[in-house]
């Protein structure tokens, strides 16, 4: 792409205003996303262009590039460029509902896709045995799962459900079903109420290896315990979701606050 194939693109930077000129260049970058002109995957005009077209040091042009990329709207490939990114996926059942990540994405039309990285019985832990209320060194079914979304990796998963209630998971294919679908028609467990928790983490090596990020991106982390109607838990499982690729949707209403209820 050129300087003169940018159609639309406002470059006008207001020297005098108290807006720092690259939060000012950002906002031009992001109408050009926004208003469809830049398509997902598209490549956008390099640091060079940039510091041409605004009139701006390319200390300027590389901070409003690198909070765009912090705010998953751009990716930066090194030797390659700077490319418009995917849309986010929205998990708003995700957080508010019973459902799991693979309902969650087929609601939305999409096809998840799942590579399992590890899938055996191990014992108990301390913290596995609190979450699923059981004696330590108890065995459970430890499930490691590595969730694709359009053929990107979206979100690492690891599951430990108790051993004795399910032991038809072991040797389960989930690559293409889901895990409480699974329960449910092979088990006869349903999950009845679970209790989420959300909080944000940072990528170490091995995460930002398998999600395809850098160490010390941003990661949102979902840490569930699901429950049969018995009340006894079923699945303890800690998601750590793209932040660049992923965000959580919770429905608040008003009139239901006022009677008490809660919508999460």
């Amino acid at each position: 792409m050129t300087i003169d194939e940018i159609p639309g693109l406002r470059t006008e930077i207001n020297r005098r205003s108290a807006l720092p000129l690259y939060m000012q260049m950002k906002q031009a970058l992001m109408e050009q996303i926004e208003s469809g002109s830049w398509k997902p995957g598209e490549r956008i005009p390099g640091d060079v262009e940039l510091c041409k077209l605004f009139g701006v040091s390319r200390t300027v042009v590389r901070q409003a590039l690198k909070d765009m990329a912090y705010e998953g709207l751009v990716m930066r490939e090194k030797g390659r460029g700077t490319f418009v990114a995917e849309p986010k996926i929205s998990s708003k059942s995700l957080v508010h509902s019973l459902a799991g990540f693979y309902e969650d994405m087929v609601e939305h039309g999409l096809e998840p896709v799942a590579d399992v990285l590890e899938q055996a019985m191990i014992p108990a832990t301390a913290k596995i045995a609190d979450r699923l209320d059981i004696e330590v060194m108890t065995p459970v079914i430890k499930l490691v799962r590595l969730r694709y979304v359009q053929e990107e990796p979206i979100v690492l998963v690891t599951s430990y459900l108790p051993y004795d209630i399910c032991r038809a998971l072991v040797n389960a294919d989930l690559t293409h079903q889901s895990l409480y679908a699974f329960l449910e028609t092979k088990c006869g467990l349903q999950v009845a109420s679970g209790y989420r928790k959300i909080d944000a983490v940072v990528a170490n090596e091995y995460e930002a290896k398998l999600l395809r990020i850098e160490v010390g991106a941003p990661l949102l982390r979902l840490d569930s315990v699901s429950y049969l109607k018995d009340g006894s838990p079923l699945e303890y499982f800690h998601g750590l979701f793209r932040s660049d690729r992923a965000y959580f949707e919770v429905e608040i209403d008003r009139i239901r606050e006022a009677r008490g209820e809660s919508s999460v």
